[in-house]
């Protein structure tokens, strides 16, 4: 590795970093918004909050990934242009390849993180994330009942505290329950706790009532208790029926989601397998978006005047890709016979963008290059 090229690929590596960070930030404060309700009902700690972002980390780089490498490459490309080292170097001799080099380097290290994250880290950070998120919305013991407000800690079912102490007793207790429709009840205790045992949360009371209204003759029942025992789990889904996300799935379970579910319908079944075909070819993107930003930029003049178009070109054609993709998964996934267009529109960028990069500076005599100001 020449010195040119240890040079161009501190830059592009250094601006990769720098870029795939700051999206990452972005990507990661609008997602954490949904961590809201957790936080403020559920009295999800900082910690927990900071592990459960970390565990989305792999899905977020997959994302960010190729764009950030396609946006250095054109702004490192571009500054060379424009400080007019590019020219310098190809006057020396260097060859389109020889100037793309450091950026195919780089390009082919995402390709191999890409499919890390692919093939191991994504399934296995988001099945935990998912296991996590299911536990603290059903498991009732990560529930923070704030004092002096009504605290919807689950569907039908509403508790008010008037006060907490220190060693974790419930004072001024009013637990309202309307699960089932037709017969709703209210519980008012003087004190209390929440528990959680083997079975579920319960909430232990003292020294309280019971209120029901009898729909049907208007008339209220009150139940006086020393002792009262309320089961906050009662008529809960169990956690075994959790539905896993093809996100969640290892590849070779997404090929063979007949075996592992038998009774999937179509339209179910085709998202698993194109979830399975984008694993294989998604981390590819990054490179034809390299080849496309390269292409646009070192495949012609270097001249002031036409690098603003060039990178607005790479621009369009690197969006375009995007929203076809985008597009397309949705297609495939109704249309499985369609699956061969996901291979297309990866491989497409990546062939024409090193046939044109390459061959462009041969389909014109040297002296029909002039370096412009």
């Amino acid at each position: 590795m020449n010195g040119f090229t240890k040079y161009i690929l501190r830059q592009l590596f250094v601006g990769m970093i720098l870029v795939t960070t700051g999206l990452t930030c972005v990507i990661w404060l609008s997602q954490s918004l949904r961590f809201i309700e957790m936080i403020v009902n559920r009295g999800l700690s900082a910690g927990m909050f900071v592990y459960l972002t970390v565990l989305l980390l792999p899905n977020f780089l997959v994302l960010v990934l190729p764009i950030a490498l396609f946006t250095v490459v054109v702004f490192v490309y571009s500054k060379l242009i424009t400080d007019r080292e590019l020219v310098v170097m190809r006057v020396a001799g260097l060859s389109q390849f020889s100037l793309a080099k450091p950026a195919l380097i780089l390009a082919m290290l995402v390709v191999g993180f890409g499919y890390i994250l692919n093939l191991y880290l994504v399934p296995q950070s988001y099945t935990k994330f998912r296991n996590m998120q299911w536990d603290i919305r059903y498991n009732y013991g990560h529930i923070l009942l704030r004092e002096g407000s009504f605290n919807p800690v689950a569907d039908g079912i509403t508790v008010y505290v008037r006060q907490r102490t220190n060693d974790g007793q419930l004072q001024g207790l009013l637990v309202h329950d309307q699960r089932d429709k037709d017969k709703p009840f209210t519980l008012m205790a003087a004190k209390g706790a929440m528990v959680q045992t083997d079975e579920g949360a319960r909430v232990i009371m003292f020294n309280g009532n019971r209120q029901s209204v009898d729909k049907k003759t208007n008339k209220m029942t009150i139940l006086y208790f020393d002792h009262y025992v309320f089961d906050l789990a009662a008529g809960r889904e169990t956690t075994a029926a959790r539905y896993r996300e093809p996100r969640e799935r290892s590849i070779d379970e997404l090929f063979n989601i007949r075996t592992v579910e038998p009774n999937m319908n179509e339209r179910e079944y085709g998202k698993f397998i194109v979830e399975g075909h984008k694993r294989l070819i998604s981390p590819l993107t990054s490179l034809g978006f390299t080849l496309i930003g390269l292409a646009c930029l070192i495949a012609s003049s270097f001249s002031r005047r036409t690098q603003t178009r060039q990178v607005v070109l790479a621009i369009s054609i690197m969006v375009a890709l995007q929203g076809g993709a985008l597009g397309l998964d949705n297609l495939v996934a109704k249309q499985l016979d369609l699956v061969p267009l996901l291979y297309a529109l990866v491989m497409a960028p990546i062939i024409l963008g090193f046939t044109f990069m390459v061959l462009w500076q041969k389909r014109r005599p040297r002296s029909a290059q002039p370096v412009t100001a």
